[in-house]
């Protein structure tokens, strides 16, 4: 295909669009980001975008996806453990990856960019991260936190406490403006995010172990 007085393979293209649809949709969300803009951004006409998605829900959902596999790549949703490794351990790894997800600068951060703008603006795509990525990773933290907690607590309660845990990564997401003013940064380097991954993690532990009275 050729763009500008310049030729680009069919995947190429594809990967390029999707790049500055990343970038546009976490700037912008949904509704306000335009093909326009992407288009510009990723150097190709409407029509690539038309040939390669048909329309902006399209794009924007083939962006959700590629984001996730992105994110999920280097910190994945289902770290590589043995069902037999300690629940402790199983769920420190958990919060780690998650963490690491969400508090990352750069590409690995901006698949829960874009699913933090779907909390607050939900669009058509909702349905389909909760099917693809949100129910698969809730079952999974329950089945770890219904063995933490042992037989006492019913499942409400349970899924109460894994509400609990997803809340302290979220709040790091959401309340950076505010981070920002009240202790001066709203950004965090590696060990930083690790720091704040382990602290979630005793935080839960310590938590739930509770419940058992």
């Amino acid at each position: 295909m050729a763009i500008g007085g310049r030729n680009y393979t069919t995947q190429g293209t594809k990967e390029r669009i999707l790049e500055a649809a990343g970038e546009v949709f976490v700037a912008h969300g949904f509704q306000s980001a335009t093909v326009r803009e992407i288009c510009r951004k990723a150097g190709v006409n409407i029509a690539a975008v038309n040939y390669h998605f048909r329309n902006k829900e399209n794009l924007y959902l083939a962006t959700l996806r590629y984001c996730r596999e992105i994110s999920f790549k280097k910190y994945p949703v289902y770290p590589d453990m043995r069902e037999s490794e300690q629940p402790e351990e199983r769920l420190r790894s958990f919060v780690h990856s998650f963490v690491f997800r969400v508090l990352e600068e750069g590409k690995a951060s901006r698949f829960a960019k874009l699913v933090a703008k779907e909390y607050v603006q939900p669009s058509k795509a909702l349905d389909v991260l909760v099917k693809e990525t949100m129910r698969p990773a809730f079952t999974r933290l329950f089945a770890i936190v219904r063995q933490l907690a042992g037989k006492g607590p019913d499942d409400e309660t349970v899924r109460y406490c894994c509400m609990s845990i997803v809340g302290q990564f979220l709040f790091f997401l959401y309340a950076r403006p505010v981070l920002k003013r009240l202790f001066g940064k709203a950004s965090f380097k590696a060990e930083e995010i690790a720091a704040i991954a382990e602290h979630i993690t005793l935080f839960s532990l310590h938590a739930i172990r509770g419940l058992k009275g």
